[in-house]
């Protein structure tokens, strides 16, 4: 692991994905800083498409990316579009790599996911568990796929000396977030779910599965923190994991979210739904060594989360 000074300042900086939850945290985190901001739409930028990619980034050359962008959703759209997950994000990985490499971009955060782990990986998950033994079924696609954008920044490293990073996000929740029930992450799902019982002044509201599996949460702002944090100080082949310490059972991060929403029914289980990877509790020790650590609790980013929820999504 290789420490070192690289300034933001004055940069061109690239947030690949800047309209989705991950980018505009990193937009918001980067306006802190006299640098300038790129980005580009779905409108404007395709980046499943390879010759679009190549003509854009060659048009604007940036210093640095925060490569951000992918194809995302959670165990319901996972299973559902198995194709989409894998292929689309591949593309977007392999064109978005290919095209900084050849117009000389040499400093690159990519971020992967914390599903790229095993799904009985030792406990609390730490970088060198990837690639030990089988992934989690319901999300592997989407799990492949990351992982095949870790191994690009190994090999642009290796083969081309390129300084490519790559990070591995907890669970992530935050403004911005997708709460849509048909395609949402846990904790967004819980915060609809709470906010609808609530509002319809029902008796309860239902979680997936038995509510027994842990989970971490990291308040995506302070993720955004991490990754400028990273693009500064880190240089290694090595992945490195962002978490924020601590894990909570799906019924009492439920628990939470009622008491932050304000319901005070019963909190069900549906028995027919999964439960997915009975724990996924990240080893943040490497970053954390470098100086690192999660500032939001849990009940702090909900109460941000839900206010956002409110004015944007309910």
């Amino acid at each position: 692991m290789t420490n070192l000074h690289y300034s933001l300042a004055g940069k061109k900086i690239w947030v690949a994905g800047h309209r989705g939850m991950v980018g505009a945290a990193l937009v918001r985190q980067l306006e802190t800083i006299d640098c300038n901001i790129i980005t580009a739409t779905h409108g404007e930028l395709d980046l499943t498409r390879q010759t679009d990619v190549e003509h854009w980034m060659a048009e604007n050359k940036p210093d640095a990316i925060f490569m951000a962008a992918a194809r995302v959703g959670g165990i319901l759209a996972n299973d559902t579009y198995p194709v989409e997950f894998l292929i689309d994000n591949m593309k977007i990985e392999t064109n978005v790599f290919s095209a900084a490499h050849a117009v000389g971009v040499n400093r690159m955060v990519f971020l992967g996911s914390s599903c790229i782990y095993p799904r009985l990986a030792a406990q609390p998950m730490n970088e060198d568990a990837l690639l030990t033994g089988p992934l989690e079924p319901t999300n592997q696609w989407y799990a492949i796929a990351k992982i095949a954008g870790v191994m690009m920044t190994q090999a642009y490293r290796r083969q081309h000396g390129r300084d490519y990073i790559s990070c591995m996000p907890t669970n992530l929740y935050g403004p911005g977030d997708n709460f849509d029930l048909n395609e949402s992450h846990v904790l967004s799902a819980l915060i609809v779910k709470a906010h609808q019982a609530k509002e319809a002044d029902a008796e309860s509201f239902a979680v997936w599965g038995t509510g027994n599996p842990k989970r971490e949460f990291l308040y995506v702002d302070d993720l955004a923190q991490a990754c400028v944090f990273l693009m500064e100080r880190y240089s290694a082949d090595e992945t490195i994991n962002v978490g924020c310490g601590e894990d909570i059972t799906i019924r009492d991060v439920a628990q939470t979210v009622a008491d932050v929403v304000g319901f005070t029914g019963t909190i069900t289980n549906d028995l027919h739904k999964p439960d997915g990877t009975p724990r996924k509790f990240m080893d943040s020790g490497r970053i954390n060594a470098l100086g690192w650590h999660a500032s939001t609790s849990l009940k702090e980013g909900i109460a941000k989360t839900y206010a956002w929820y409110l004015e944007h999504g309910a």
